[in-house]
């Protein structure tokens, strides 16, 4: 979030138990192309001198047409940029911005412009033809949720006045043709999930129903929880709502205090909220609990997606290395940890999508530096980070392989800072970025934040070989694969 609130202070600490099955691992040359994004409208990138931007902490996803849509913050109050790509991931068009009455993508007044989240419709709508595209940002008063109706060529902005007078990183999901979810911290840092529809064709969204996603046997963790993305199943309509907390009403008196003062335990338990009633009502289930109370899994963060048989994957990270659980009964029981990266290194900030069934794309921020003491946030100069890729085609079978390989040249070096607003250090990667497939071609296409001076290539302004490495540099990129397996079966063409 590139500005954000109440977000959990978390240690660095390996998996304080043997993992089941430990996952064997593959080597697989799936080739990508990587570029810079733009962010006037109607640029198109690669190709332009326009292809530069100031934007960080990016979403994607996919459309059923293999559209794929794009969206990255410009921070609060300052607007969020879009992108759409038609070609399979090859080149993207900076799209008018979501935020209809902002003066320009990076300059000026914007409502919202905060911790963006993006979510396609998984049906058409029936009186345009093309998939609702929803934009989510923050304003810290409400949630603003911009919808396009037309592919994104046009936007209607809705200030959704949230029952709190604050909420903090909210996420959105699609259901059917006009539903969505949103969920966000609200003020006393429990978690809010919000569901509505929009009207027609219009892009207007109705009136909005809220639960809690704590239900009351989890009530004590309110205030000490790390939030987590939204899905929902196109299929069975079942909400998933993911977090990391304490695990015991008693760890409130260890936990870190509202994320700001760091605690003798940790958010060591990966939960997940589901709502089987359309939001009505939330149980909450546990993914995993490590039995090392200094553990934290709310390393901007923890994440579900679900395939199109309804297997639900969560993902998160203990700041060292990435894991996985999967559940086939709707979320209510779990199998896993199972470990997706290497055994050396670190890899932080994972992101997954999901395709056919048990095939499952997750990315990562990745280095091979690891001292087994320090966190990320003070990691030095040395530790080169770049964008990792695995892939699983079995993941709902225990042990399957994992194939795993580089995607992006070097995005940063040196210290990663994770704790939000109350960060002392780097956060020039911000705090999450995101993957999507295209159904029609099975293939992947990456956004991700990148602080390096390209040369040869458009860059910000001021940035040049003096900056590279600082905010200055700070932009939003995409790597979109080109060859290599896919997680959707494509029909082949006769």
């Amino acid at each position: 979030m590139r500005r954000t609130l109440l977000v959990g202070i978390v240690g660095a600490a390996a998996l304080a138990v043997t993992l089941v099955a430990s996952a064997a691992s593959t080597t697989k040359s799936a080739s990508f192309v990587n570029y810079s994004l733009g962010e006037t409208t109607g640029t198109t990138c690669p190709g332009s001198s326009a292809c530069s931007n100031v934007a960080a902490e990016p979403a994607i996803r996919a459309d059923g047409a293999g559209r794929f849509f794009g969206s990255s913050e410009n921070s609060l109050g300052q607007g969020t940029v879009a992108f759409r790509s038609t070609d399979k991931g090859l080149h993207y068009a900076t799209l008018v911005s979501p935020n209809g009455v902002s003066e320009a993508n990076d300059t000026g007044f914007a409502p919202g412009g905060g911790d963006t989240d993006l979510a396609v419709a998984p049906d058409p709508n029936p009186a345009t033809g093309k998939y609702n595209v929803y934009v989510a940002s923050l304003s810290l008063a409400n949630v603003d949720v911009s919808v396009s109706t037309d592919a994104g060529q046009t936007w209607t902005l809705n200030a959704i006045t949230t029952p709190e007078t604050v909420d903090d990183r909210e996420w959105i999901a699609a259901d059917g043709a006009f539903g969505y979810c949103f969920s966000y911290h609200d003020a006393p840092q429990g978690i809010t999930v919000g569901c509505g529809k929009t009207v027609g064709s219009t892009g207007v969204a109705g009136t909005t129903q809220y639960a809690s996603a704590l239900d009351p046997d989890h009530a004590f963790q309110i205030g000490e929880n790390g939030i987590g993305n939204l899905a929902i199943d196109p299929s069975s309509h079942v909400i998933y709502q993911t977090y990391s907390s304490i695990t015991t009403a008693a760890e409130t008196a260890c936990a870190p205090q509202l994320g700001v003062i760091e605690g003798t335990c940790d958010y060591h338990g990966v939960y997940m909220a589901v709502s089987t009633d359309g939001g009505l009502t939330f149980t909450d289930y546990p993914v995993y609990i490590n039995p090392d109370p200094t553990v934290g899994y709310g390393h901007q963060f923890v994440n579900v997606s679900v395939d199109k048989a309804g297997n639900v994957y969560s993902v998160y990270t203990d700041d060292h290395h990435v894991y996985y659980s999967f559940s086939t009964d709707h979320g209510v029981t779990w199998s896993g940890p199972y470990l997706i990266t290497t055994t050396s290194g670190t890899q932080i900030f994972p992101w997954s999508t999901a395709g056919d069934a048990g095939k499952l794309d997750v990315v990562y921020y990745q280095t091979p530096y690891y001292d087994g003491f320090n966190t990320p946030d003070t990691y030095p100069d040395s530790a080169a980070w770049t964008v990792g890729f695995a892939q699983n085609l079995k993941a709902t079978t225990p042990g399957s392989a994992w194939s795993r390989q580089t995607a992006s040249p070097t995005v940063h070096f040196g210290g990663v800072c994770e704790s939000g607003i109350a960060c002392t250090g780097n956060r020039d990667l911000y705090d999450d970025f995101g993957v999507a497939a295209s159904p029609t071609t099975g293939l992947a296409s990456i956004i991700y934040s990148d602080d390096q001076y390209h040369p040869g290539s458009p860059n910000s302004a001021g940035c040049d070989a003096s900056t590279s490495n600082t905010g200055t540099c700070d932009h939003t990129a995409i790597a979109t694969q080109t060859g290599g397996t896919g997680i959707f079966a494509v029909a082949k063409k006769k």
